[in-house]
């Protein structure tokens, strides 16, 4: 197996993990929250609560990947703590899903947002060309596409920031309550607010980035914890003034079920011009989170190339050691999600598949102290048991809520998972037969 080459620092790995996360869910999830919620002070929890569970699961996962430092995320992590079928169904879903699918979303939605400025764009078309754009990027050079993508998501969060500051001077604010009453504790314990948190927990995902890529961090067992828990807190904070200031720029019948809601919100803040351009400028944020998950997941498929004799074609590297096979692979996948696909129907059942897997995952901080007591590990996570225990009870009490309200998309989840084990069954029979 040839020695990876650790290229990425602190900075890019953080990076990463900030642009997987602010994209399409942030943008576009308020108006299908809204539908289930009719309270500020709730709505504003969502963003929190899931904010702290992003948390509980990135201080866990940085114990997992510094004392088991391989790239390949989930996929590494549960092959090496319970059984390889399970690594191969958690990496499989990172290949179809993890990925793919909200490349594919965040793709939309910047195409979808540019249809502000410019309303004869063929959506879909532009969406397929911006993930082939980032696909040639990322197959040509690590350092040119660290570079690349480090910069767009600095100016990202930028304009967050002057979003956020420029919403204080509109004159026909919308009048929001930040202290609970008796009903919002109603609703946090609603089948509503856990429903809705399946819808956040999809723009929290990707808390967990730099643990795909651990094997060419610089310092691993240093770093990964650091740019896991720093990312995650940034984009906490950034998550929960920036759905304040939606709510408080725009009346909740106006956003509800809608999906342009940087739009709309832009819209009152700047006037019926500067709303375009505001449109303009998320576009152009997303440009970093279709980047990141183009980048990332690639390294999931090529490590699963080198393990797994079906999926060969996948492990190979160019001469530059990129996953260049593994690039074309997800690209195609996404593709076909983008001609393919309904946006809410496409959120859900990835938020839920991929809630499924990182619940598991973090269960397998017990799994591995339990089994492995004397394995090395350079950090250790704070608060442990309860940190866990929280991201664990929470996760699970969302999925089940998801299951009986959202079945259809739930078992559509589910189904891609347990197609994997048709992939793991073709693997076992080639392996017997070379044998």
């Amino acid at each position: 197996m040839p020695t990876i080459k650790t290229q990425i620092g602190l900075f890019t790995a953080t990076s990463l993990v900030v642009a997987n996360m602010i994209g399409t869910g942030v943008f576009t999830s308020l108006g299908f929250q809204v539908m289930e919620i009719q309270s500020e002070f709730s709505l504003l929890m969502l963003w929190v609560v899931g904010g702290i569970i992003a948390l509980c699961g990135a201080l866990t996962y940085g114990e997992l990947g510094a004392a088991l430092p391989r790239s390949g995320g989930e996929y590494h992590l549960l092959t090496k703590i319970y059984h390889p079928v399970l690594g191969f169904l958690s990496g499989w879903t990172s290949v179809t899903v993890g990925f793919a699918a909200p490349a594919a979303l965040a793709a939309i939605a910047l195409s979808t947002y540019l249809t502000a400025l410019f309303p004869e764009l063929p959506v879909k078309h532009l969406a397929a060309g911006m993930v082939l754009l980032f696909t040639i990027i990322h197959a040509s050079s690590i350092k040119f596409g660290s570079y690349s993508h480090n910069s767009i998501t600095v100016l990202k969060v930028l304009l967050i920031l002057f979003f956020i500051g420029a919403a204080y001077g509109i004159n026909n604010a919308q009048p929001i309550s930040i202290l609970p009453s008796f009903r919002d504790l109603n609703l946090i314990s609603s089948p509503g607010f856990a429903v809705s948190l399946i819808y956040v927990s999809f723009a929290y995902a990707g808390w967990n980035a730099a643990i795909y890529i651990v094997g060419e961090i610089k310092q691993p067992q240093k770093n990964l914890p650091k740019a896991l828990f720093t990312g995650t807190l940034i984009v906490l904070v950034l998550y929960f003034f920036l759905n304040y200031i939606f709510l408080y720029t725009v009346p909740m019948s106006e956003l509800s079920g809608q999906i342009q809601i940087g739009y709309l919100s832009g819209s009152k803040i700047f006037g019926d011009i500067g709303g375009k351009l505001m449109a303009g400028t998320i576009a152009f944020l997303l440009l970093s989170t279709v980047s990141g998950h183009v980048f990332v997941g690639p390294r999931i498929m090529q490590v699963m190339g080198e393990d797994y004799h079906v999926l060969k074609l996948l492990g190979r590297k160019s001469e530059n050691n990129i996953p260049v096979n593994s690039l074309l692979f997800q690209l195609a996948i996404t593709l076909v999600l983008i001609y393919s696909s309904s946006f809410e129907q496409v959120m859900v059942y990835a938020g839920f598949t991929l809630n499924l897997i990182t619940t598991i995952t973090v269960a397998g901080i017990f799994v591995m102290r339990k089994k492995s007591p004397a394995l090395n590990r350079p950090y250790k996570t704070p608060g442990y048991p309860a940190t866990p225990l929280i991201f664990l009870i929470v996760s699970i009490w969302t999925l089940t809520y998801v299951m009986l309200d959202k079945p259809f998309e739930s078992f559509t989840g589910l189904g891609i998972v347990l197609l994997g084990l048709v992939v793991y069954f073709i693997n076992s029979r080639l392996i017997n037969n070379l044998k």
